[in-house]
């Protein structure tokens, strides 16, 4: 399959996070969201938010991608006749949108069939936008450019990591990462995708994750690997479909972690 010109496929990654940025930060931190609970025996909020930055994304695909497929977590899916498969979640982290915390954001992959080619991952309220793939990596923030790149960690003992657990993961999920967290030096909870791109920028060490589904991943996936890092499942496979993640700036690290999680 021949790729469209990367300019091309920037072009209209850029207006699919410009028009989810405007959807959601007109509801942002706003009193009536609008929430409704998608889970009867849990919460799992979708707002206003969520569905018009998805539909606002989905009517520029329409317009400037018609062939391809989209895949997101709002609207039912659109087969591709093209390959691509544009990847969406309008906002990943909405108990932290409700909540009003500004660690939630705008998920935007390319998937060309076998996992994510291009990822955006877009903070709105704060306005950085993370890119990588197709010969890119970088931050965007006020109209500047910062390169990202993982650093360095090859030990437990020394890395941050960051995670949705307790909230995300069966129990048995949950032991396994607890076997893992007992053995870094520092964990926070709870930042959704954002997460990822502090991976991807190099502050954090590690990120672990469960339940989720490809539009959570994909982004990030693309995002983290353009850094340098390094993103699979709990067996070490591919992860953009879904499922447990575990991603790492340093390849040992990621070893070290995976032999943990698995009882190795």
């Amino acid at each position: 399959m021949a790729l469209p010109p990367e300019s091309e496929l920037y072009a209209v990654a850029d207006r699919l996070a410009d028009a989810a940025r405007a959807a959601t930060l007109r509801h942002f931190r706003k009193r009536d969201l609008g929430v409704q609970n998608k889970d009867a025996a849990n919460f799992d909020p979708v707002t206003r938010a969520d569905r018009e930055a998805e539909s606002a994304m989905r009517a520029i695909l329409a317009e400037d991608r018609p062939e391809d497929g989209v895949l997101g977590e709002e609207e039912a899916p659109r087969a591709s006749r093209s390959g691509l498969t544009w990847v969406l979640d309008p906002v990943d982290g909405t108990r932290a949108f409700v909540a009003g915390a500004p660690s939630w954001g705008v998920l935007i992959a390319l998937d060309a069939g076998d996992g994510p080619i291009l990822g955006v991952i877009d903070q709105p309220y704060i306005g950085e936008r993370f890119w990588g793939g197709l010969g890119r990596a970088e931050l965007v923030r006020d109209k500047r450019s910062t390169a990202l790149q993982v650093r360095p960690c090859a030990r437990l003992a020394d890395a941050t990591l960051l995670t949705t657990f307790p909230e995300i993961g069966t129990a048995q999920e949950r032991a396994a990462f607890e076997a893992v967290n007992g053995l870094c030096r520092l964990t926070r909870y709870g930042l959704d995708c954002y997460g990822y791109a502090l991976l991807a920028l190099g502050q954090v060490d590690l990120v672990i994750e469960a339940g989720l589904a490809p539009y959570d991943i994909q982004a990030p996936i693309a995002v983290i690997e353009a850094a340098g890092g390094i993103v699979t499942d709990w067996q070490g496979n591919p992860a953009h479909r879904g499922g447990c993640a575990i991603a790492a700036g340093d390849p040992w690290l990621h070893e070290a972690a995976l032999n943990v999680l698995n009882g190795v």
